[in-house]
């Protein structure tokens, strides 16, 4: 055991997924950064003790030396009071993950230290200021990593049995798409680093899971590269699902080698069904007259399709809801997310939304994709969490389940049946949020600073012009 004591905490957030709400499991594990970050330090100096908030009450009595806290937007605030209380009792905090990275000046009003953007190539730095007592700052490389002999995930400290899904692997950083809406690009960059095969597969055989996901932000990015991975797959006896685009969907090479591999689960962007609502947010690779031949295809391969869709872009009108899910259900789409447009703070979005006064609250616990904090274009409020709550509501109807079930062909029932019962048990499908409008606040006294400069001149000087508001 080390000599030292490091505590590692995801802070609890309002999502029905990961909270245990079906056989005392939580739907999805959060912890996949943390475990990186744990993999990172030396286990012959230290002890880490790891808590997912979700899952269990974080212990405030432990004897530590350091906190790391990683937090996304919806979830900082409760970060932030984690933080404050253990520097109250005189405990060193850090501070990483997607919001404190793009937001590092108002993380430090509550932290010691922020890591800003990938951990592996900071940490050293990190552990030897925290030797020393001058744990302190901005920690940031100035390179990103390579992806070459990344250590492995600490699964170890996972609480296997409190999650469905737990084992998350990344095959590669980066998304070559730039989504205005996204902040992928901004932290990881726009084109993609891959780690090798080897190593890779040997996470996979060593991290003690047979149904694992592949954490890439699009593991269908290039013609090649996914091939590779899942032709080294075969043989395992893994059950694996992942996020992909659209476009390279489509071929059949891709998803019979995907079949073959395990894949029994897709999860695609579609994000909208309009043609002029995806050119609108830079999301050219999705062609909407094609998506239900796409899922044709998908399923005669026995793999079952996720549907992410978006509600409150410019374009969308008081019809969008209806038709989506029609569309959806008629299109017999296995399993759909349901979103409310949401201008995350250091996005391209949310710069625009900025720069048009469009921004109503800063509040970020209504930051979960379910809440409005700006002002939609062509919806009021009220149509917007109405629609959404509605498209829950009939997508997961009993009978909507019933019809979209697969009595026929090798897709997964029960991977059907568990998904559809999370999200029909699930809180937006349950009641409506009575505050999903949220209450206008005034401008945070901090800006968001982008890890990653955007690459087109036009969204740059977007970028420089609002960080002077």
């Amino acid at each position: 055991m080390g000599t030292r004591i490091i505590h590692l905490i995801n802070p609890k957030t309002n999502s029905f997924t990961t909270r245990p709400s079906y056989l005392n499991r939580a739907l999805y594990s959060p912890l996949a950064g943390l475990l990186a970050v744990a993999a990172c330090i030396p286990q012959d100096q230290y002890e880490v003790i790891l808590t997912d908030e979700n899952i269990e009450e974080i212990d405030f009595d432990l004897k530590v030396d350091m906190v790391g806290i990683s937090a996304m937007t919806s979830y900082v605030k409760r970060g932030y009071e984690i933080a404050d209380q253990f520097r109250r009792r005189g405990i060193p905090v850090i501070m990483g993950g997607v919001h404190p990275s793009f937001m590092r000046e108002e993380a430090l009003t509550h932290a010691d230290a922020v890591v800003v953007g990938e951990a592996e190539l900071v940490m050293p730095k990190v552990l030897d200021d925290l030797k020393s007592g001058n744990l302190k700052g901005v920690y940031k490389s100035d390179t990103l990593h390579p992806m070459v002999n990344l250590n492995m995930p600490r699964y170890d400290l996972v609480k296997a049995n409190r999650y469905v899904n737990r084992t998350f692997i990344q095959t590669s950083r980066g998304c070559h798409h730039a989504c205005t809406f996204c902040a992928e690009p901004l932290m990881n960059g726009l084109r993609f680093r891959y780690r090798p095969i080897d190593e890779v597969m040997r996470e996979i055989d060593e991290c003690g899971a047979r149904y694992i996901a592949l954490n890439d932000a699009d593991f269908f990015g290039t013609p090649k590269r996914p091939k590779e991975v899942m032709k080294a797959l075969k043989g395992r006896g893994i059950r694996w699902q992942a996020g992909v685009t659209s476009r390279l969907s489509m071929n059949d090479e891709m998803l019979e080698l995907a079949a073959e591999s395990g894949c029994y689960m897709l999860s695609i962007g579609f994000e909208s069904i309009s043609a002029k609502t995806l050119r609108s947010v830079h999301k050219m690779v999705n062609q909407p007259d094609k998506f239900r031949e796409l899922v044709d295809k998908i399923h005669s391969y026995g793999i079952l399709v996720f549907g992410l869709f978006m509600f409150g872009f410019d374009t969308d009108d008081e019809s969008v809801f209806d038709e989506t899910v029609k569309f959806n259900i008629d299109a017999n789409y296995d399993m759909c997310a349901y979103s409310v447009l949401t201008p995350y703070p250091g996005t391209l979005t949310w710069y625009e939304m900025q720069k048009d006064r469009r921004m109503v609250s800063y509040d970020w616990d209504k930051y979960d994709q379910g809440h409005i904090v700006y002002k939609p274009a062509t919806l009021t409020p009220a149509e917007l969490r109405e629609g959404h709550m509605r498209a829950y509501r009939n997508f997961y109807s009993m009978p909507s389940i019933a019809r979209r079930f697969p009595l026929s062909g090798t897709r997964s029932r029960t991977q059907y049946g568990i998904y559809n019962m999370f999200f029909r048990r699930g809180e937006v499908t349950g009641r409506f949020i009575e505050d999903a409008v949220a209450e206008p606040t005034e401008i945070p006294k901090f800006l968001p600073e982008p890890p990653l400069m955007p690459k087109r001149q036009q969204w740059v000087n977007l970028v420089l012009e609002n960080n002077h508001y």
